[in-house]
């Protein structure tokens, strides 16, 4: 059933996208692990657009947040307006902000000021909102799917490190080739648009989670993923040589949460019941790759991390 309906929202999200198949199966684990997501690319490769589709086929209470340098804290998650009342009494009143919703579109968000990034972090994290020290549940399934710009271009401002680490992956969107630029054309410059239909719901996503967490894991996995994050730090012995030149701090115990929660549920979208190295090797690059921070070397050498994580995982492999 687990895989039946995952395979269902994927047919159903891919009649609007064309290819983009890696990007979408990191979305959908994220999505039904109940975590966040990080987009990144430059404009105009419809990543709003599946995520919006994404919406349509799970058809979850959805709002979309445009990021702009203006836009507040309050703006997103909402705030106390002042109201009277029938017997002339003022009273303040909480009007929920757009946070309040199941799937949550964070469009562009590095073109916001720091300050405005993180008015997302306590809902990121706890799944609540604060506000006048009165705290506000958000209801389940909620996960923010974020957006942005490659920070070289301009008016961008980098996330901060600690909003970073509570996406559970980042995921490269990058170009179509010539064939799927052809068929793009094609769904998107006649007349006709195709329609998603509902392939699952809130409820569902919420068994299929919990589903997931059930997966065991073998002990010689979890063992060789601490292992890995363990070297990610330049100053383990375990370390290996890139990762000590060009690596200022290796991935935190997320990074280690996220590549296990991850490859449960690749395993059981490829059909399988068992995790294996080769499930953490397909969730590692976007599990990995906002967690590794390159020091002065490694940013002036043009250092990707995805070089650093294959790495890790060769040494992940010598070391099992």
């Amino acid at each position: 059933m687990f895989t039946q309906t995952a395979q269902k929202i994927e047919q159903e999200v891919k009649r609007v996208i064309v290819g983009q198949d890696a990007v979408v199966r990191a979305v959908l684990i994220c999505v039904i692990a109940g975590r966040h997501a990080l987009l990144e690319g430059v404009p105009g490769l419809g990543k709003t657009v599946l995520i919006k589709t994404l919406a349509d086929a799970l058809r979850l209470k959805f709002a979309r947040i445009q990021f702009t340098p203006d836009l507040m804290p309050a703006d997103i998650t909402g705030t106390d307006i002042l109201e009277e009342t029938e017997e002339g009494r003022r009273v303040f009143r909480f009007q929920p902000g757009p946070v309040f919703a199941n799937l949550v579109l964070a469009d562009e968000i590095n073109r916001a000021t720091p300050k405005t990034q993180s008015a997302l972090l306590e809902a990121m994290q706890e799944k609540t909102v604060t506000i006048a020290n009165r705290s506000y549940p958000l209801e389940a399934p909620f996960f923010v799917l974020a957006t942005q710009n490659p920070i070289e271009q301009e008016g961008t401002y980098p996330l901060p490190e600690a909003q970073l680490d509570r996406f559970m992956f980042k995921i490269n969107v990058g170009y179509p080739d010539a064939r799927e630029l052809i068929a793009i054309l094609d769904r998107t410059t006649g007349a006709e648009r195709a329609q998603v239909n509902q392939a699952a719901d809130g409820a569902a996503l919420v068994e299929m989670s919990t589903f997931a967490e059930n997966v065991a894991v073998p002990t010689h996995v979890t063992e060789a993923v601490a292992r890995l994050i363990v070297a990610s730090h330049p100053e383990s012995p375990d370390a290996p040589p890139l990762v000590r030149q060009f690596v200022r701090y290796g991935a935190s115990p997320r990074g280690a949460q996220a590549i296990i929660r991850g490859a449960k549920i690749n395993a059981l979208l490829e059909g399988r019941y068992n995790v294996s190295f080769e499930d953490v090797a397909a969730v590692a690059v976007d599990s990995l790759r906002h967690r590794l921070l390159l020091n002065f070397e490694g940013m002036a050498d043009g250092v990707r991390p995805e070089a650093l994580v294959d790495e890790l995982l060769k040494a992940m492999k010598v070391m099992a």
